[in-house]
Formats: structure tokens, sequence, C-alpha cells
């Protein structure tokens, strides 16, 4: 085994354990998290039958898939058909919807739904997964780079454009998601896709380091995003932190936190009932 593919191996062994821990001990939190996501976040209030078909907030915490939330509620509701409405990265934090019962039948609607992203890029370095999975494998001074050109180029991102998903995403490629090809080494070549940002803005400029909100249509890669902005200022750039703040009329400060939640602690007539 390379030496590259053990300690993939071993990030996303020790990954898993982080989840087993936060299922019962809650999340592990640092505080850049925390300020990405200021919003407290209300616990799940006591359980009480009646309803299986609704969609839930739910607040997904940093290194929790987005398959780790629907696992953990699949253990406390009393339905097992559970299922989430479009995926969250492990780096990732904010709100992600939980639909069960009857309600998975209308997952693709609300996978539709517009969304809202706070994010932070890094100038001047690259990874293959354009986030913190994987080791930088550039470096390129940015020392030249003038807050104007930062926004002059804003504008040519917004309205319709056209990216590629990261490989190390969840898109499928001849069947197989492309993230597991490319874990075992295998070479991906993924498509150009055309997706839609109604609203891009800058937040912070603390060089090398650019804060920003966005608010997108469906099939939007972020990390796809910050690259493209990055290669247009010609130093490169990751995707250092994420949280989604919105999707539709759902807000992050009305979701639920999921890693607080013990079993036996959900109430349905607090959610969203067919």
């Amino acid at each position: 085994m390379l030496l590259w593919e053990y300690c993939n191996k071993i990030f996303y062994k020790l990954q898993e354990k982080i989840a087993m821990k936060q299922q019962y001990c809650g999340p592990v939190e640092p505080d850049s998290a925390r300020a990405m996501n200021p919003h407290p976040q209300a616990p799940f209030p006591d359980l009480a039958h009646g309803h299986e078909n609704a969609v839930i907030a739910c607040n997904k915490p940093l290194y929790w898939t987005s398959f780790d939330v629907v696992k953990k509620l699949r253990s406390i509701l009393p339905t097992k058909k559970v299922g989430h409405a479009g995926t969250l990265d492990p780096l990732a934090t904010g709100l992600l919807l939980i639909c069960t019962g009857t309600k998975t039948k209308t997952i693709s609607q609300y996978q539709a739904l517009e969304k809202e992203y706070t994010g932070e890029m890094i100038l001047g370095k690259t990874t293959p997964s354009m986030d913190l999975e994987t080791e930088f494998d550039s470096e390129t001074p940015y020392d030249h780079i003038e807050e104007a050109a930062i926004y002059k180029l804003i504008p040519t991102f917004v309205g319709t454009i056209y990216q590629t998903p990261p490989a190390y995403s969840a898109i499928k490629c001849h069947g197989k998601r492309a993230y597991k090809k490319v874990r075992r080494g295998e070479k991906v070549s993924l498509v150009q896709r055309q997706t839609f940002i109604r609203a891009f803005s800058v937040t912070s400029i603390q060089l090398p380091s650019i804060k920003f909100e966005v608010t997108c249509g469906k099939g939007t890669y972020i990390r796809s995003l910050v690259s493209d902005f990055g290669k247009q200022l010609g130093v490169g750039a990751y995707l250092s932190s994420l949280c989604r703040t919105r999707i539709g009329s759902f807000r992050l400060e009305d979701a639920y936190d999921i890693a607080a939640l013990p079993k036996q602690q959900l109430r349905y007539d607090t959610l969203l009932p067919s």
C-alpha cells in the first residue's frame, strides 16, 4: 500500500471514530466552527409519536457526513424511511434537510430549492480536493493581489456559469462515486455543468483569506467556485470553511442541533408535517 493511501485510510478511520463519538457525546466543535455558525441551536424537545412524515431541518456538525445525520435519526425515529435532501461535505457545517416517511418522495423538490452559504477561501494554495481534505499540491505568491482585482472579478461569477465538479465529490462517474474512485488511485474525468449564482459577495478580505457569501441554485459546487476564482486571480485558492445557512425558506437559525440529540428526544409536532 502506498504511503498516501495509508494516510488517507487512517484519516477517514479517524473521522469515523469522531462521528461515532459525536453521536453519543455531542460534536467536537473548534472555535472556527462556532465562528462560522454563530446561531444558537434549539435542542430537540421530548419525543411524541403521531406523525411519521416530516421535513426536519438539522444543523450538521463539522466532520459528520450527511449520511451520519440520516443514521442518527433512523436510530431514533419510529420510521426507518429517512433520507437527506442535498449532501453537505464532512468539512462543511450548517443546514441539512432530512425527509422521513412519505416525505422522502419529495426529496427532489427540496434539492431544487435555492441555497445560501457563508465561507472562507485561502489564496495562494491549492489541494486536489479543493478544500482541506487533501494535502496542498501547489503554492503561489499572492502578495501582488489587490483588493480592487478581487472585487472586479466577482461579477464574472454571478449569473449562469459553468463549472467542473470536484473529483472528490459524490457525483457518479461511470456508475461509481467519483471520490471513491479517486481514493483508490483511479483517474476520473468529469464534464462541466451549468449552474446559476444569484449573488456572490465578499464580506472580508485579509489576504490570503477572503470571506464570502453565495446564493446559488441546485448543483453548485462551492469548492469549484473557489478554485475557479483562485485560478482567475492567477494564484489558486482552496475552500477553508463552509456553512450552509439557508435552503428555500428553511434557515439555519431554526434548525435542530442534531449532535446534541440523545435517543428518544424528538417531537414530531415541532416539525414540518405532511
